[in-house]
């Protein structure tokens, strides 16, 4: 079970995407700058998400991209499928080593990571671009709120800003 970079570049520069829009087209150099990633690498990701239809292109004076939806419409799941990426934990357990181990532990073992593929494909696509938006301006409002308490602080020790970290699981 892996995120390959393909798949955590594709959500950084769809978030890049999200909060630099306003509804403004947004150019993949801009974004190249901004998240380090390279042109050239981008320019494939957009296509695959062009045709995935969670952006669209806008040609011309001013173009870029923009998401094809709202924000809150486009699942981290959505992105990683337009990508090609596949994080099953389960995809491994299948070919001669598979069919050679039909032992209780191999099939227990491999109904345990189905299940874990199917509550990871279930978050997934229960966070969207708009949520994990949202939670980083809570994010940075706790952040400048912590910086002002550690300034204060006699210690003179900071602390870490971020107790609330983007994914975290709320119970």
């Amino acid at each position: 079970m892996r995120l390959t970079s393909k798949g955590r570049y594709a959500v950084r520069a769809m978030l890049d995407l999200t909060t630099h829009s306003n509804g403004n087209p947004v150019r993949l150099q801009e974004i190249s700058t901004r998240q380090n990633i390279s042109l050239h690498y981008l320019e494939q990701l957009f296509r695959k998400l062009r045709n995935g239809q969670a952006v669209k292109s806008v040609r011309g004076p001013g173009g870029g991209y923009v998401l094809a939806r709202n924000m809150d419409q486009i699942t981290i799941k959505d992105v990683l499928d337009c990508v090609g990426e596949n994080i099953n934990p389960a995809r491994d357990i299948v070919g001669t080593e598979a069919e050679a181990a039909n032992s209780l532990e191999f099939h227990l073992s491999k109904n345990y990571f189905m299940n874990l593929g199917v509550i990871m494909k279930e978050y997934l696509a229960t966070t969207s671009l708009g949520d994990l938006i949202r939670k980083s301006k809570e994010t940075e409002i706790e952040a400048g709120l912590n910086q002002s308490n550690n300034a204060e602080s006699s210690s003179g020790v900071l602390t870490s800003a971020i107790r609330n970290p983007i994914g975290e699981i709320n119970q």
